[in-house]
């Protein structure tokens, strides 16, 4: 997206403000998966899920506080997320940081194309489930279409984002009100402490099994919480991104909160775990409400992926072209076509995205391992936030400051190493052609050494562990299931 011009009207700029940057962050995080959260968080009881709700929240809370920091500090740094990593680490870290960003997005379509199919077949039986051969051919379609009308310059469609928006907050709105209506506390405290749950195999589930069970399905939910800061050239001031993100993960937090908790108050932890399909939210209402409430929130689902789905497209485009810009790509990612968009970028995603909706369409869960894998590569990005907020919170001495980004980073760490290892080496190969991309940058630009000094270490070890996720791969030992 281009950034708009800045205007001066009577020595104030013209820009967005605390309230519609707040509501940017609000529409930027939540796209699908609030709908289908319920069956997600079926395998835990509320308890365990509340705790899960804890963790996530305090480490989105400390994220979007070192994003607040970060932006008072340094509101020089353009490029979005991979800026901060690219400032404080090096060219090779914004490259990591970027391209972890870049898979996020496209993986985030995969995953709505997947759930966009399931909402359709709720009326178009031949599409039931979102991962036969229809699903796959109309997906294709969708996604080149959207891909044509960003190359065409819709790069600004406010009218579409508002009906989109509007058709997601309104039917999830009314699914926690009429939650609320009919929350029996009785219901609730019974599902409550899940020390009777059990797995497909009659196993009993730990509690702490429960509460890691939830934590990829919470944290992708978040992921857009920095949409904020991606936009902020276009804020009235600057130091109002960080506070709109604060305001935004707040009131995201409480939404999903309420969509995800309030139905062990309606059905029992039975029931709930019945619901496999997704959209999970439209078979929840419909057991609530009766048909009208499936309806409702398919319908709600379907225009609002849409608008979503066209928004992802232009990101992930449009941060390879700021990569390339920044010599982390080669410049021919970054060319522009006569409408401003940028077509190589744009195609080269669209290829991998449809090669990935291709490949893991016919697999159990296409859908929870799009969404995973996304959730894992934006682990990257996290995780250099938080560093390059410690970095200059030690430089400041500000310890308050260093023990934010210690909990942002620690909590990212933690994730990768004991909730999504096998995810991450997945995650890894992705990075084998970026490297070489990044080598061709630097060669492009005339550098006699693509990774001098510290950076030779961080290459080899991605490269390392990115051949060694293809041997696991192709003996068995990691799988697309």
């Amino acid at each position: 997206m281009e950034n708009s011009q800045q205007h001066v009207n009577n020595g104030q700029r013209k820009g967005i403000g605390i309230i519609g940057l707040a509501g940017l962050v609000v529409g930027s995080a939540i796209g699908g998966g609030v709908f289908g959260i319920m069956a997600d968080l079926s395998g835990s009881a509320p308890g365990p899920a509340l705790f899960a709700w804890l963790l996530v929240g305090v480490a989105m809370l400390a994220l979007s506080l070192s994003i607040n920091n970060l932006i008072r500090k340094r509101p020089d740094l353009e490029g979005g997320m991979f800026g901060y990593a690219q400032a404080g680490f090096g060219k090779f870290s914004g490259f990591v940081s970027g391209w972890g960003y870049w898979i996020t997005c496209w993986l985030g379509n995969v995953a709505f194309a997947m759930l966009l199919m399931s909402a359709i077949g709720y009326f178009i039986p031949v599409f039931e489930g979102g991962q036969n051969i229809p699903s796959v051919i109309f997906a294709t379609v969708v996604l080149w279409f959207m891909a044509y009308l960003v190359n065409r310059g819709v790069e600004n469609a406010s009218v579409l984002n508002a009906i989109a928006t509007f058709a997601k907050l309104v039917p999830l709105f009314i699914f926690i009100l009429v939650s609320i209506i009919f929350f029996d506390s009785n219901v609730f405290f019974q599902n409550f402490s899940g020390s009777n749950m059990v797995d497909a195999a009659g196993v009993t589930v730990s509690f702490k099994d429960q509460v890691l069970s939830c934590i990829m399905v919470m944290l992708w939910v978040f992921v857009g919480i920095e949409g904020a800061s991606v936009v902020g050239s276009r804020a009235k001031k600057k130091s109002d991104v960080g506070k709109a993100t604060v305001l935004g993960l707040i009131g995201l937090l409480v939404v999903y909160m309420l969509a995800s908790m309030l139905p062990f108050g309606v059905l029992s932890q039975t029931d709930l775990q019945t619901i496999s399909r997704q959209p999970a939210m439209g078979y929840v209402f419909e057991l609530m409400v009766g048909k009208w409430g499936g309806i409702l929130i398919n319908v709600g689902l379907i225009i609002s992926l849409l608008g979503v789905w066209l928004s992802w497209t232009i990101l992930p485009s449009e941060t390879m072209q700021s990569m390339a810009n920044n010599g982390l790509l080669p410049k021919k990612w970054g060319k522009l076509n006569k409408n401003g968009a940028p077509t190589n970028a744009l195609i080269l995603t669209t290829i991998v995205t449809n090669i990935f909706i291709l490949t893991v369409s016919f697999t159990d869960k296409a859908y929870n391992f799009a969404y995973t894998l996304g959730t894992v590569s934006i682990f990257m990005t996290w995780l250099f936030l938080g560093l390059f907020q410690m970095k200059i919170s030690y430089e400041d001495r500000n310890w308050g400051q260093l023990v934010i980004g210690l909990i942002a980073s620690a909590f990212q760490i933690w994730a990768i190493v004991f909730i999504a290892l096998k995810d991450m080496f997945i995650v890894l190969m992705m990075y084998l052609p970026g490297i070489y991309f990044f080598y061709k940058a630097q060669k492009e630009a005339g550098l006699k050494e693509a990774f001098p000094g510290k950076d030779k270490f961080l290459a080899i070890g991605l490269g390392v562990c990115g051949v060694l996720a293809i041997v696991l791969f192709f003996t068995g030992v990691l799988s697309i299931q």
